[in-house]
């Protein structure tokens, strides 16, 4: 198709619906030289017979798809957060730092005070005239040249400025602390009963104008734009009509406003059109005659490959080209960046990297790859293409990737030559980082390729060299199975170097798209799971309704059952339970990775397998983290004006025991409510020791999680079956939402009359209950949390309703569980309303039922919030509450700390002399 314009907002073509123009042919009986039964084969044909047509040159075809109008730069984001973190520490450099703030400003008007009269007003005038005229002369320049749509978002950005400038006037005014606004103003020369404007009205409106026009990219500008800038602060400082800060605070808010503008409204895309690259082509000697734009695989790594061309020539055999922008480099720059942030520096690569930069890179590790034996594209020119591309133009390889290979056609020799590539690689220190399927392409004759060496890595250390021998083992493992794999590597790198890739086999170390497809495994095996049990649970039901019918057949129903009834039911229910448990263990699947490494120890069974530490930082600890250090601020706030000695001096210390007794008796509630859906026989007291040993967990682990966790682990070892232990804990959490919800509600509703003779009920249960109604409204109407919600609700029915169903039918053990949660709930309430005592008196009391709502509130929050035991969310939730149900601060955020020290941090100790008692006594 021809090429639609060469402007750089244009498209680059029409999308066609013709198949992709491959490099290779999927049919081996293709009579051209290098596969593919599509328009561009027979172009290249045409051309072997000295057919072409030149009115073919300069034409893209293939999937070549409309380029947007305009692109959000991840790069203008950046900009944006660090002009809002700058504009941020000044501020609280001038909130915090009133002396050196003082200081500085004298300084500076000792200094520019000796300046001559003459030089100050000729400043003066000029920088008033210039930086008007500047900013009108720059437009009239870009309209000449049709850019009219950077003036568009110039000017956009300077309004944007402008507000932002007056509401920040607006609240240095009225709202700003006293030492803000003496950083930023001072009393105006012309009237000491005035103050200066803390941020110029007419100077942050051009910055940002001239930011979002980009005058920074032209040097001439650049220059003109910081001298007139330089003189206009330089007058405004000497006659006293701004600060230093004030300054310092325009510059940062007009250029902020300027990326961010870009940012949302998007920057005029400027990627090469198909008439620049055939174009650039000619540059470097080449005439081409047409280009077909090649798939550019999976969207997530496009950034790593860049854009691909197969090229035909007036005069010479075809090229493949792979051209690489800006923009293409920006894809996945904030993964990278998150990469970089929790990955250690070996295990990464730079998330930021010029064009230059990238250049050089992909071309060093062309010819050194070529240099160390392995058969690699040849690159032979390179070239820009404007400011914002560059390309690179290598012999066409032809061929299929290993990901359009069909199974049959991978065979031994085929993986032998695999490893064969990558051994050449190794042995000069050369990793490849994307030994995926489609960076491995086959020819016709059978010749293995490693294409895609751009974030590759000279000189590379072991660990990525053992990284890089992982990824292909997974890779080859996806299609052919792990045995065939780690077989083909044992052949070519030994037993030795197989083996030490062994603490590199775990998710974190292999590509993105590996992980997505292990992931997509992993729920299939665990859907497949899922249906056995369900299966089984099913033939089960029928057989045993089968035996009921057979046996009821002409005998009449007895009025009430006898005791072999009861003990054929429990046998029919424990026969189901078996078949259910032998239906799992049948359907249950190892995944790719283990399967990998029981192939190699089987080779070298002392072989290291624990995972090496890749990540600098977990995801969990950098939240629990911020989490916690929001919490720690705000607690200290709250802190601050209280006197904890006269406090402490007249605390009532008899509350302070009952607060600890009841804390106490919390760890025996939690037993019961946890016994009570198991009904197995489990020893009471250890499952108290295991309670307490959960105080230790929690400190570990966020509460929702390290509890759940070690209640499983103990009903395993206490005998019960790994798949009824989870469905016991299952239960009892499902329980207990249910009981946590209605006490919730409960409460809330007497809290709300409990002032009132009419019972009417609380607003805020009334908000809550729409609230929830909502949520389920949305949830229903949107398929995505749809199919989430009833994937996991399928889950439940598969595991935890069947236990359900079996406490159900022992009204003891339902009413310990049960009884055990309300009494939980209970100890826990009781041991607030002690602590709240403790400090207060008649005076400040509040209702035992106001005291559950916040408990019940802070507990749901501290249960959600992913910092270990919820510290911070509970302190800050309960605090909060309390102050809002009518108890002073003072007595609140002392009562908070005591509940959170006796039910928190004081059994810690005891928890970890639990913890260990018990996995020494292998309880856990």
């Amino acid at each position: 198709m021809k090429q639609q314009g060469a402007h750089p907002g244009d498209a680059e073509g029409t999308p066609d619906a013709s198949p992709r123009p491959d490099t290779a042919s999927a049919d081996p009986k293709d009579a051209d030289t290098k596969g593919a039964g599509t328009e561009a084969a027979r172009k290249r044909a045409a051309l072997d017979t000295d057919d072409a047509d030149t009115a073919h040159i300069d034409e893209v075809e293939g999937d070549e798809p409309l380029l947007p109008a305009r692109v959000h730069r991840p790069s203008d984001l950046m900009r944006l957060l660090v002009g809002v973190l700058a504009v941020v520490v000044l501020l609280a450099i001038a909130a915090f730092a009133h002396g050196t703030t003082s200081g500085l400003e004298q300084d500076i008007t000792k200094g520019t005070g000796q300046a001559p009269d003459l030089l100050i007003k000729i400043a003066g005038l000029a920088s008033s005239i210039a930086i008007l005229l500047v900013p009108v002369a720059f437009a009239i320049e870009r309209l000449i040249k049709r850019d009219g749509l950077r003036i568009a978002d110039g000017v956009l950005a300077a309004v944007l400025a402008h507000g932002v400038t007056l509401a920040t006037d607006l609240w240095v005014a009225r709202a700003a602390p006293d030492s803000i606004q003496e950083a930023l103003t001072q009393p105006s020369p012309g009237d000491l009963n005035a103050l200066t404007d803390p941020v110029h009205g007419y100077l942050a409106p051009v910055i940002a104008y001239m930011t979002a026009v980009g005058m920074s990219r032209r040097p001439k500008w650049r220059a003109v734009l910081w001298v007139v800038l330089l003189l206009d602060a330089f007058s405004m400082l000497v006659t006293g009509y701004t600060t230093p800060f004030s300054i310092i605070l325009t510059v940062l808010i007009g250029w902020s406003v300027a990326y961010g503008t870009l940012y949302a409204v998007g920057s005029p895309n400027v990627r090469p059109t198909g008439r620049t690259l055939m174009a650039g082509l000619r540059t470097v000697g080449f005439r081409p005659v047409s280009a077909s734009r090649e798939e550019s695989g999976d969207a997530s790594e496009a950034g790593d490959r860049g854009r691909r061309y197969f090229v035909t020539l007036e005069d010479g055999p075809p090229l493949d080209v792979t051209v690489v922008d800006r923009e293409q480099q920006a894809q996945g720059f904030f993964y990278r960046a998150w990469r970089n942030l929790t990955l250690r520096g070996f295990a990464t690569r730079s998330s930021l990297q010029s064009l230059r930069q990238a250049l050089e890179q992909e071309a060093l590790l062309a010819y050194a790859a070529i240099a160390a034996g392995a058969n690699a594209p040849k690159l032979i020119a390179t070239s820009e293409l404007g400011p914002d591309a560059v390309m690179l133009v290598y012999e066409h390889s032809g061929g299929r990737t290993l990901d359009s290979l069909p199974d049959e056609e991978i065979t031994d020799e085929l993986l032998h030559d695999t490893w064969c590539q990558v051994r050449a690689l190794q042995s000069r220190r050369i990793a490849h980082r994307r030994l995926v399927g489609d960076a491995i392409l086959v020819d016709r004759s059978g010749t293995v390729i490693l294409t895609d060496l751009r974030i590759g890595e000279i000189a590379a250390g072991d660990l990525l060299l053992r990284m890089d021998v992982s990824q292909l083992l997974v890779t080859l493992g996806l299609r052919v199975g792990a045995e065939r794999a780690v077989a083909s590597a044992l052949s070519v790198l030994g037993p030795d170097a197989v083996a030490d890739c062994l603490p590199m086999l775990q998710p974190i170390a292999l590509s993105r798209s590996t992980r997505a497809t292990l992931r997509k495994l992993a729920r299939e095996r665990a859907e497949r799971e899922r249906e056995a049990v369900l299966e089984a649970s099913r033939q089960a039901r029928l057989l045993r309704a089968e035996q009921a019918a057979a046996g009821d057949t002409g005998k009449p129903a007895p009025e009430k059952p006898d005791k072999k009834a009861k003990k054929a039911v429990r046998a029919e229910q424990r026969a189901e339970k078996r078949a259910i448990d032998e239906a799992l263990e049948e359907a249950r699947e190892e995944d790719l990775l283990t399967q990998i490494r029981h192939e190699v120890l089987r080779i070298r069974p002392q072989a290291p397998v624990e995972p090496a530490r890749l990540e600098r930082v977990r995801p969990r600890t950098l939240i629990s983290f911020i989490a916690g250090a929001i919490g720690a601020y705000f607690l200290l706030t709250q802190l601050t004006h209280i006197e904890f000695g006269p406090l402490i001096a007249n605390a009532e210390w008899g509350w302070v025991i009952a607060a600890v007794l009841f804390s106490a008796a919390s760890y025996f509630a939690a037993a019961l409510a946890l016994l009570g859906f198991v009904p197995e026989r489990v020893p009471f007291l250890r499952t108290v020791a295991a309670q307490v040993a959960g105080s230790f967990v929690k400190i570990v682990a966020p509460a929702a999680v390290g509890g759940v966790a070690l209640n499983t682990r103990f009903l395993q070892r206490a005998g019960v079956r790994p798949g009824l232990a989870v469905a016991s804990v299952g239960a009892s959490q499902l329980f207990g939402l249910g009981c946590h919800i209605l006490m919730l509600l409960s409460f809330g509703y007497l809290t709300g009359t409990e002032k009132t003779p009419s019972l009417s009920p609380s607003r805020t249960v009334i908000a809550g209950l729409l609230t929830v109604a909502v949520l389920v409204l949305v949830v229903t109407s949107v398929p995505f949390l749809r199919k989430f919600v009833v994937t996991r609700v399928r889950s439940l029915f598969a595991g935890v309703v069947p236990r359900m169903l079996d406490v159900l039918q022992r009204p003891q053990k339902l009413v310990t569980g049960i009884g055990g949660m309300l009494l939980l709930t209970a100890c826990f309430v009781m041991c607030l309303d002690a602590s709240i005592r403790a400090f207060g008196d008649e005076t400040t009391s509040i209702s035992i039922a106001s005291v559950a709502v916040v408990f019940l509130a802070g507990n749901a929050l501290g249960s959600a919030a992913p910092t270990p035991g919820g510290v911070g969310a509970v302190e800050a939730t309960l605090t909060v509450g309390l102050i809002a149900v009518g108890l002073p601060k003072e007595v609140a955020a002392p009562a908070v700390l005591l509940f959170r020290l006796l039910t928190l941090w004081l059994p810690v100790l005891p928890g970890w002399l639990a913890f260990n008692h018990l996995t020494r006594k292998e309880a856990l």
